[in-house]
């Protein structure tokens, strides 16, 4: 039984195409890594999933509605995690609780505020401001009131951007629980690969709006993996004459099976006076990306300036 199901799901913005009729499912249940630079058309996916923003064209069903027909059905039942700030720092746990409640239509939601509380350990703060809150209390609330209307599915959108290490890997754990012991079907949108191969148990790669893979994260290792070596060269523009190798500006990303029996022929091809220096990336979803792309994340041509004021001349 599939949570979500996207059917061809379009999202234009005048002439710019954002998401690109992509059709992908969610096991009930499942973890599904949605995973892509910035400007992919994650976070656009995730709106039109959730009902915040109408599809241009083709639909998903999500615990069983449309969310072309039934957009208020699919909010009942959904949570939503944020990459941006949701809690007023100025209110109380509690309160910001009560907000949450009110704005999702629970009712006798109170009980089951603080059955969450408890779980996530900070029922005894509830009547602290939120602004005092460290950054994994601050996570750990967000959840408890993504969780407040007992919802199918949450939808994580970025959740652990501009944490630190510690806090990040302590929200994949919790992640993991709440998937586990609510069994809740959560959609993860990240950039992070090492989060999507920790948490996913499938993942589907967007890139310039289309879905250019799918399957779990060994699947995708063992279809497009492999190791690359990464050559940074004194000079651009050298013509070589590599298996398997693309060349951009002065870096040569070169795909072998096992880079530690290539790397010393490589660099008597490439002669040691032309290398600058050298990276080796073991087979991991960074190489898949890479594979697919022929980029990293860090590396793909995306403006969010020039992004949104596209958006802006479309709509009026």
């Amino acid at each position: 039984m599939y949570s979500i199901e996207t059917r061809n799901l379009t999202k234009k913005y005048g002439d710019f195409v954002a998401v690109d009729r992509i059709s992908f499912q969610v096991e009930k249940g499942e973890i599904f890594g949605l995973l892509g630079p910035n400007g992919a058309g994650k976070t656009t996916t995730i709106k039109m999933l959730t009902g915040l923003t109408p599809p241009t064209d083709g639909d998903a069903i999500v615990s069983g509605f449309s969310v072309r027909k039934n957009p208020k059905e699919v909010k009942s039942r959904i949570g939503w995690l944020s990459s941006e700030v949701i809690l007023d720092d100025e209110l109380s746990a509690w309160e910001n609780l009560e907000i949450q409640a009110r704005l999702t239509g629970v009712k006798n939601w109170k009980e089951r505020a603080i059955e969450l509380l408890k779980y996530f350990e900070i029922l005894e703060f509830k009547d602290r401001r939120t602004g005092k809150f460290s950054t994994g209390m601050r996570k750990k609330l967000e959840i408890t009131m993504a969780l407040l209307n007992s919802p199918e599915v949450i939808f994580m959108d970025e959740p652990t951007i501009g944490l630190d290490v510690n806090t990040r890997a302590s929200l994949w754990n919790l992640v993991r629980e709440i998937n586990k012991d609510y069994q809740v079907t959560i959609l993860l949108s990240t950039h992070y690969m090492e989060e999507a191969d920790f948490l996913c148990t499938k993942i589907g790669i967007i890139n310039k709006g289309k879905i250019i893979a799918l399957g779990s994260p060994d699947e995708l290792k063992a279809k497009f993996g492999g190791d690359i070596i990464e050559i940074e060269l004194k000079e651009g523009n050298m013509k070589l004459n590599i298996d398997n190798a693309t060349i951009t500006n002065n870096k040569i990303r070169i795909k072998v099976d096992n880079a530690e029996y290539k790397i010393v022929d490589i660099i008597k091809q490439i002669g040691d006076n032309n290398i600058k220096g050298i990276k080796i990336n073991k087979s991991s979803l960074d190489t898949v990306f890479i594979n697919l792309t022929g980029g990293t994340m860090d590396e793909q041509d995306f403006d969010p300036r020039k992004f949104y004021a596209m958006i802006r001349r479309a709509r009026r």
